[in-house]
């Protein structure tokens, strides 16, 4: 991933509109960075990094989880969003570095939306 891409994303009015709110802040805090890191993972695997998603562009709801809620965040939300955001061009499955750098990229947006109160 692109460095300062957290920074690139903060200067989109739609991508900065994302924050989480006190339920989900409270929701990361009582299950941990490690078992959120491990839904992320989950839900990489299983909904992004496909080669063909049936659904794409409608696999990743605006709610009900954290992890969602940074996925579109951080352009990680749909394969049309990858492309335009991180270069990653849909039609091929992420590879297991890609998947890495985007959950990682989830992570880095999650923690630094918990750590502000």
């Amino acid at each position: 991933m692109e460095k300062g891409i957290l920074e690139k994303l903060g200067k989109s009015k739609f991508r900065s509109s994302f924050k989480l709110t006190r339920k989900y802040k409270d929701y990361v805090w009582q299950k941990g960075y490690d078992t959120i890191r491990r839904h992320a993972e989950d839900f990489i695997a299983r909904r992004l990094a496909p080669a063909v998603i049936e659904n794409d562009g409608k696999q990743t709801p605006m709610r009900s989880h954290p992890v969602f809620i940074a996925q579109h965040a951080t352009a990680c939300c749909c394969r049309k969003c990858l492309y335009k955001w991180h270069g990653i061009r849909p039609g091929t499955a992420l590879t297991p570095k890609q998947q890495e750098d985007i959950v990682e990229l989830i992570m880095m947006w999650i923690k630094k939306q918990t750590e502000t109160s």
